[in-house]
């Protein structure tokens, strides 16, 4: 047989066709024709691998994420001044979710913690009034301390704390709502207490933290909706503790594109404390 002599070859798919004389289940190609079918299954089969790896690496980086996000860091976003001027609106923070135990997804469980929550500690949690938002405050109290203020002052365990982190944009108004009567059930017999009890956003208490439970506080004492007005935060509702600013810019701004013309560059990569 010469080299450019036709030969019959199987036609792909047509296995069960029928292969009498004037049958479908072969024809005659050249060994050219013959290579560049090759050549073109080649093609297909290398352009299938291409998107096989790719929804491989696509399929990995969110299962990745999603086991970062939920058990190791998170990003949230600060969208009001309660914090300031430690955080301010616009800022983005990076939230360690292992130190306080990682909660599992679906079972109320909890991962070992890293170390317990202490005073001083900025936390994340979840609102307990609206479980749908997140709180960023500083944890001032925990289970078994007694807690009072007087005159904007914080006092714990009998001791006045001086506070460097703390902002008064309103020292000279004392408000006192009704939201401050959750607070009578656990307000400590003084005699001072024994005939009314009247508390204000800077007057109030002493309060005793009970088990599981912290007393939080913004920094920024005088427009803060924190426990002086909803009560305790349960230990089940911690959802970590922000440890740097990864991004921040000024939103109050007409500008459409504040988020690229009014970066805050010093406060990139900016511990929180």
């Amino acid at each position: 047989m010469s080299a450019n002599e036709p030969v019959s070859v199987p036609v792909p798919g047509d296995e069960n066709a029928d292969d009498s004389p004037g049958g479908q289940s072969a024809r005659s190609i050249t060994p050219q024709q013959r290579m560049e079918a090759l050549r073109e299954l080649n093609r297909q089969r290398t352009g299938l691998d291409f998107i096989w790896e790719w929804t491989k690496i696509l399929a990995v980086s969110v299962v990745l994420f999603a086991l970062i996000r939920t058990f190791l860091v998170e990003a949230f976003k600060i969208p009001s001044g309660s914090m300031e001027n430690t955080l301010q609106v616009g800022d983005f923070l990076l939230v360690n979710k292992l130190v306080y135990g990682a909660e599992v997804p679906f079972t109320h469980k909890r991962l070992p913690r890293l170390r317990e929550p202490q005073r001083g500690d900025v936390i994340v949690f979840e609102y307990p009034d609206d479980m749908t938002k997140n709180f960023v405050k500083r944890l001032v109290g925990v289970p078994g301390d007694t807690l009072e203020m007087r005159n904007g002052t914080l006092i714990r365990n009998g001791a006045a704390l001086s506070e460097r982190y703390v902002e008064h944009t309103e020292p000279d108004i004392d408000p006192a709502p009704e939201d401050f009567r959750w607070q009578r059930d656990y307000l400590v017999r003084t005699a001072n207490a024994a005939s009314g009890y009247h508390p204000s956003r800077n007057n109030w208490g002493p309060l005793v933290v009970p088990k599981e439970k912290y007393f939080v506080l913004g920094d920024n004492r005088d427009n803060s909706l924190d426990s002086r007005y909803w009560g305790f935060v349960p230990d089940s509702l911690l959802k970590g503790r922000p440890f740097v600013i990864y991004y921040s810019y000024a939103p109050d701004t007409v500008d459409t594109f504040a988020w690229l013309t009014h970066i805050r560059w010093t406060r990139l990569g900016e511990r929180i404390r």
